[in-house]
C-alpha cells in the first residue's frame, strides 16, 4: 500500500475531510490531495506530523511494516499475559475467594473474569510499551 493510500485511510477512518486534516497539519488542501493520490511525497517533517497526529509509526506510513502502532503486542507477549492471568485465577480459585453476591462463581463467570483480566493486562502492557519505548525506536 502506498504512503498516500495509508494517509487517506487514516483520514477516512477518523472521519475527517482533506480540509480538516490539512488544517491540522498546517499544509494546503491541494498538497494533501497530492499526497493521497501519490503525485507528491510528504517531507519527513510532514510524515512525522501525520504519524504523531494519528498515533502511528512513520514506518507504518511508509509501508515498512503493517503494524499500525509500534506498541502493539507480539503473540509471545499475549501468551505470557495469558499464563500470568491463569496463574492469577488459580490463586483466586485455591483461596476460595471468588464469590459473586455471596455465591461461589460459576465456570462461566470465572471464564469471563479470565478474559477481563487478560484484556486489562494487554492494555497495561501496551501502555507501558508506549510510555517506555525510547522515541528513537518509535518511528
Amino acid at each position: 500500500m502506498t504512503v498516500g493510500r495509508r494517509i487517506a485511510e487514516l483520514r477516512n477512518s477518523a472521519q475527517m475531510s482533506q480540509f480538516q486534516l490539512a488544517k491540522v497539519l498546517k499544509i494546503g488542501t491541494s498538497t494533501l490531495g497530492m499526497y493521497e493520490t501519490d503525485k507528491r511525497e510528504p517531507s519527513p517533517k510532514v510524515l512525522k506530523r501525520i504519524a504523531d497526529y494519528f498515533d502511528v509509526s512513520v514506518d507504518y506510513l511508509l509501508g515498512r511494516n503493517n503494524k499500525e502502532h509500534y506498541y502493539e503486542l507480539t503473540e509471545k507477549e499475549k501468551q505470557d499475559i495469558g499464563v500470568q492471568a491463569e496463574k492469577l485465577m488459580e490463586g483466586i480459585e485455591s483461596g476460595n475467594n471468588l464469590n459473586f453476591y455471596g455465591e461461589p462463581a460459576t465456570e462461566e463467570q470465572k471464564n469471563r473474569l479470565l478474559i477481563a483480566v487478560k484484556t486489562a493486562m494487554e492494555m497495561n502492557k501496551k501502555e507501558a510499551k508506549r510510555k517506555f519505548t525510547p522515541k528513537k525506536y518509535r518511528d
